[in-house]
C-alpha cells in the first residue's frame, strides 16, 4: 500500500519516525508533507497515487476525491469529519476513520480555564497589572456552588462535566442520548437555569446554528457561555448582540465559521466581555502525541482488515 501523510501530525520527526517504521518494515511505502497544502490542486497532486490518505483538518473535498481514485481508505487525525467529502465516500465505499478521544481531556481543561478566567475576570486583571491598576472593582466568582450546563454529553462533554464536579459545581446537561449520570434537561431549561452554558455539540445538519438570538434571549444576565466545539453552531452575530447590550455577561469562544485568522467582519472581535482564541482546545503535546497514536493504530487495524473507529 503506497500511504501519504497530506500534513503535518504535530509530532516530532523521531515520533513519526518511529510511529511508521512498523509499517515501511513491512513493505508499505510512505509519503510525508510538512505543511498543508494551499490550495485542492496542490492536495490532489500529493494524494494522486496514494491507497490511503492521512489527514488532519485540511478540508477534503468532492473533487479532489475523484482525481484520486486510487484511495481505498482515508484516516482523518481528527474528531470531527464534517470537513471531508462524506457522501462521495460512502457512495465509492471508501471508509472513513478518525480519532475522536484524542483530545477529551485537552478540551475539557481548556473549557474549565475559560470559565476561571470570566469568572476570576483574568483579561481584566491582566490590564489593570500593565497599566498601574489595583484590584478594586476586580471581585472575582467561584465556580463552587454554581449550575454548570452542557450541551452534548459525549466523550468531551463528559469529561467537562466530570471536571466542573471536582470544583464543585451542579452540572445538568442536555442530550439526545439519555444518561443517567446528570440531571437531564432541555435546551431550553438548561438555557434558564445554568449559571455556565459549556458547548460541546458535534456539528451535523440537526445542530447547525442551534444557539442563536432566541437561545440567548432565554441565559439569565449573570451567565456565561463557553464554546469549544465548532463554529457552525453558534450565530456568532447573536452571540456579540447579547453581549454587548449585557444580556449575558460574558463568553470564551475558540471556534469560529472560518478557521483564524479571522476577518475582520467577525462580530465576537468587537463583542464586550468575551475572550477568544484561534481554536486551540484541542492542542496540546500530550494530544498531539495520542492523535498521532491513534491514526497509527487506525491504520494498522485497517491493513489487518478490521478497520476501527469508523465514522458512518
Amino acid at each position: 500500500m503506497h500511504i501519504v501523510l497530506a500534513e503535518p501530525l504535530g509530532i516530532t520527526e523521531n515520533d513519526l519516525n518511529a510511529l511508521s517504521a512498523p509499517f515501511i518494515a513491512a513493505g508499505h511505502t510512505f509519503d510525508f508533507y510538512p505543511d498543508k497544502a494551499a490550495d485542492d490542486a496542490l492536495l490532489a497532486h500529493r494524494l494522486r497515487s496514494a491507497d490511503v490518505a492521512l489527514i488532519a483538518n485540511r478540508p477534503l473535498p468532492e473533487n479532489v476525491l475523484k482525481s484520486c481514485p486510487k484511495i481505498k481508505y482515508i484516516n482523518v487525525a481528527f474528531t470531527g469529519v464534517d470537513h471531508v467529502a462524506m457522501d462521495y465516500c460512502r457512495e465509492k465505499n471508501i471508509p472513513v476513520s478518525n480519532a475522536a478521544g484524542y483530545s477529551d481531556q485537552t478540551v475539557a481543561e481548556l473549557t474549565v480555564g475559560f470559565a476561571v478566567s470570566l469568572l476570576r475576570r483574568l483579561p481584566d486583571c491582566d490590564h489593570a497589572s500593565r497599566t498601574g491598576g489595583t484590584s478594586a472593582l476586580l471581585r472575582g466568582k467561584e465556580i463552587a456552588g454554581r449550575t454548570v450546563g452542557v450541551i452534548g454529553l459525549g466523550r468531551i462533554g463528559r469529561r467537562t462535566a466530570k471536571l466542573f464536579e471536582a470544583f464543585g459545581a451542579n452540572v445538568i446537561a442536555c442530550d439526545p442520548i439519555p444518561s443517567g449520570d446528570y440531571p437531564m434537561v432541555s435546551l431550553d431549561e438548561l438555557l434558564k437555569t445554568a449559571d455556565i452554558v459549556t458547548l460541546h455539540a458535534p456539528n451535523i445538519p440537526s445542530t447547525r446554528k442551534m444557539l442563536g438570538e432566541k437561545q440567548f434571549a432565554l441565559m439569565k444576565p449573570t451567565a456565561y457561555f463557553i464554546n469549544c466545539a465548532r463554529g457552525a453552531l453558534v450565530d456568532s452575530a447573536a452571540l456579540a448582540r447579547a453581549l454587548n447590550e449585557n444580556r449575558i455577561a460574558g463568553a470564551a469562544v475558540d471556534v469560529f465559521d472560518v478557521e483564524p485568522p479571522l476577518p475582520e467582519a467577525e462580530p465576537l472581535l468587537q463583542a464586550k466581555n468575551c475572550i477568544l482564541a484561534p481554536h486551540v482546545a484541542y492542542l496540546s503535546d500530550e494530544s498531539m502525541l495520542r492523535r498521532a497514536q491513534t491514526v497509527f493504530e487506525n491504520l494498522a487495524a485497517y491493513l489487518n482488515g478490521t478497520p476501527q473507529n469508523l465514522c458512518r
